[in-house]
């Protein structure tokens, strides 16, 4: 069994109202935060395997909760590299943090979600592989085998493929058929007693200088016009010729 360092993020719930204010989204308004569902699998993955799992987020103190969670359906250890503001960074920055947070906890095998649900960048699994010197495989829907040599499932431009990687490598994980796991009680109880290790930037002996990238503003998409409803057959042609030359779907 390998040492499994299992990075996650939290984000918006998807059902969650996401309020843009002063060019900015308004976190303060956000009513529910949740682990990124991608980061879900990718737990799910690491407890299949056994051994030791280091949960790591960075991220601000309210991203202690979901390390929580993680514990409560059996992470072993808790990472917490504060952070106040991840959007103040850019991806190599957090790709730094992160791969310093491996390295401290001892793990060789990482896996993560293929992409934040809140910006769908796709840039931590492979920018902590390359800070690593690891391999790297992305979209993997199935996992088989160990560190000595996992066997993953990802897309290719031909169809699927199965792609041979060990450790050190990087593991970032789509949706698979496998059932998430949900804590129990006990689980939920255990979970509440278990240390947090939070750690600063500076604690890991980083010097991440500034970010390559500022965000200008952000704004939410234009509303839809309204819907339009036709009932009879005699409307027929209007409900065809709008599909065509309105909708150009037909």
């Amino acid at each position: 069994m390998a040492d499994i360092a299992v990075l996650m993020k939290q984000v918006p719930d998807t059902n969650a109202k996401i309020v843009v204010s002063g060019g900015r989204v308004d976190e303060s308004a956000v009513n529910k935060w949740s682990m990124s569902p991608f980061d879900e699998y990718a737990l799910e993955a690491a407890l299949g395997q056994g051994g030791s799992i280091t949960a790591i987020t960075c991220g601000p103190e309210r991203a202690k909760k979901m390390l929580t969670d993680a514990a409560a359906v059996g992470a072993t250890d808790l990472m917490h590299i504060m952070v106040d503001d991840l959007s103040a960074l850019d991806s190599n920055q957090i790709a730094t943090i992160l791969a310093a947070a491996v390295e401290k906890s001892g793990a060789t095998v990482v896996f993560c979600g293929k992409q934040a649900a809140d910006t769908n960048a796709g840039s931590t699994g492979p920018g902590v592989a390359e800070m690593m010197g690891a391999g790297c495989v992305t979209m993997v829907s199935e996992l088989t085998g160990d560190a000595s040599g996992f066997m993953a499932l990802r897309p290719s431009s031909s169809g699927m493929e199965r792609v041979s990687v060990s450790a050190p490598c990087v593991i970032a994980f789509d949706k698979m058929s496998t059932e998430l796991r949900r804590p129990n009680v006990k689980g939920i109880m255990m979970a509440k007693k278990k240390a947090v290790e939070t750690l600063t930037i500076a604690d890991l002996g980083l010097d991440i200088g500034s970010a390559s990238i500022s965000l200008e503003n952000q704004s939410p998409p234009a509303e839809k016009s309204a819907g339009q409803k036709f009932e009879g057959a005699e409307n027929v042609p209007t409900v065809v010729a709008k599909l065509r030359d309105e909708a150009k779907v037909i």
